[in-house]
């Protein structure tokens, strides 16, 4: 039997095909494009996905058999609403998880006590419900024809098999969900006068969700009868991807964003801290994560201006050293973890005529470093203690980054032998729980390259970094935006 994993990325959706012994025999991605009409803006074609999705698999079945696929895993970039009618009609483009235009909605319903009370998170305004709730205000015509608001992963499952079907990890990164409870809120949904009508039904991520469609399944070379598993929410289904499914397992995410992610048994939410708290993609499990909008991101907005690559600007920075006296605020497009402020933007500090191209990256790895050290103080507030993590993502191929964020967060960070332990095995592995009735066990640890420790003769020095950084945060915010 073999199985297909597809993550449906910002920039890009990627598709493997394993095995069962999780062997990947085939992989392919489709790259995408964002429209970004207006400052603050992202949005996107949900049409895309379908055609990217059918590209994909047939790009699959060019390199191998895909007669013994028995199930489907479905990963996605999470927040985004998706908005049809009652013929399964987009009625707009989607309106992404980056998209900051719903600040004041989400500002209006934050201050509604049930929502951090039932979600057990701040109303973000990246988060879905605000953005119907700007649609309503902005675009009342289009908020009367709704029929069904929709995940980006589960407007694909929908074209897959023709239901309306959600899971909880990506379902609680709505501002609808009852996280302790598993369920849409009534309350909640009414908030934004919308009621469950407007809501897919909900499966838990290791289940199935139904079948591709018969006709679906001839146009792309698959077997009838292929299960669609639930899926989850990108960091959920890189969690899974990872082996990141009990107490005291976490990764640290340097991707587009940024991402530390700690797995838990127990709902513990505490809103205040803008720590995140979702439900995870394993039955009665959840998780807890700080996210900050701008990781790698911020090291291709350097590039862009410095007409270097990435590689290029972090390739050369050697072992690691006592921190910049240059300071860089990576809030190019706000933050989430632990200031939810979607009005900052980012900030270079102490230039001096010595500033050349590789201290300003110095500069810009070492303050997304801090960002990542907000975010485990605002994990560490919520009783979450995390004594090791995973290093995932783009960013974890500089070594001086690792190090830096080991020394910073104090935790050592274990890095995977060369393979792809992202959203997109999670999702595969999810559909072997779905078909197999396997557990857990599916979701194993990926073999460890090497561990990087933390630098304990440059802690002192970080730490008194990290308080400058601290230090200018406060004064950046009470500048007038």
């Amino acid at each position: 039997m073999t199985y297909i994993g597809l993550d449906l990325g910002t920039s890009s959706l990627k598709a493997i095909l394993i095995d069962e012994d999780q062997n990947v025999l085939a992989e392919h991605t489709v790259a995408m494009t964002v429209a970004r009409p207006r400052e603050g803006w992202s949005e996107q074609d949900p049409q895309q996905w379908f055609d990217a999705t059918c590209t994909a698999i047939k790009a699959l079945g060019a390199r191998a058999d895909l007669s013994s696929v028995r199930g489907i895993g479905l990963s996605g970039h999470m927040h985004g609403a998706t908005l049809i009618d009652a013929n399964d009609t987009v009625l707009r483009p989607c309106i992404l998880w980056n998209d900051t235009r719903s600040f004041a909605e989400a500002t209006a319903l934050d201050a509604d006590p049930k929502f951090r009370d039932l979600s057990g998170n701040i109303v973000f305004a990246g988060f879905t419900a605000p953005k119907i709730a700007w649609v309503k205000n902005n675009e009342p015509d289009i908020f009367a024809k709704i029929a069904k608001v929709l995940l980006p992963k589960d407007y694909l499952r929908l074209m897959l098999i023709g239901d309306y079907v959600a899971e909880m990890s990506d379902a609680a990164g709505t501002s609808w969900l009852d996280v302790a409870k598993r369920d849409w809120s009534d309350d909640l949904l009414a908030a934004t006068d919308l009621d469950r009508s407007h809501m897919p039904r909900l499966v838990e991520g290791s289940q199935s969700s139904g079948e591709i469609r018969a006709s679906l399944a001839q146009e792309l070379g698959l077997p009838k009868g292929v299960v669609v598993a639930g899926g989850g929410g990108d960091n959920a289904a890189s969690a899974i991807g990872a082996g990141v499914v009990k107490s005291g397992d976490a990764f640290v995410s340097l991707g587009t964003s940024g991402v530390l992610f700690a797995a838990s048994d127990a709902y513990q939410p505490d809103a205040a801290s803008a720590v995140h708290t979702f439900c995870h993609a394993l039955p009665d499990t959840w998780h807890q994560m700080g996210v900050i909008l701008a990781a790698t991101d911020a090291l291709q907005w350097l590039s862009r201006l410095t007409g270097l690559s990435a590689a290029e600007l972090t390739g050369n920075l050697g072992d690691l050293k006592a921190p910049s006296r240059t300071l860089f605020l990576p809030y190019l497009g706000g933050e989430r973890t632990p200031h939810n402020d979607t009005k900052i933007r980012g900030q270079f500090l102490h230039l001096d005529h010595a500033t050349d191209a590789k201290e300003a990256a110095r500069a810009v790895v070492e303050g997304v470093t801090f960002a990542f050290a907000d975010c485990h103080m605002a994990l560490k507030s919520t009783g979450t203690t995390i004594e090791r993590a995973l290093a995932m993502g783009g960013g974890a191929k500089s070594d001086y980054w690792l190090q830096a964020i080991a020394t910073a967060l104090n935790i050592p960070l274990m890095v995977p032998q060369t393979g792809d332990f992202g959203a997109a095995l999670g999702a595969a592995r999810l559909a072997i729980m779905a078909v197999t009735g396997a557990g857990p066990e599916v979701a194993s640890m990926p073999p460890i390259a090497k561990t990087v420790d933390p630098n304990l003769s440059l802690q002192s020095a970080f730490s008194e970094a990290y308080a400058r950084y601290r230090a200018a945060y406060t004064t950046l915010k009470d500048l007038p935006a």
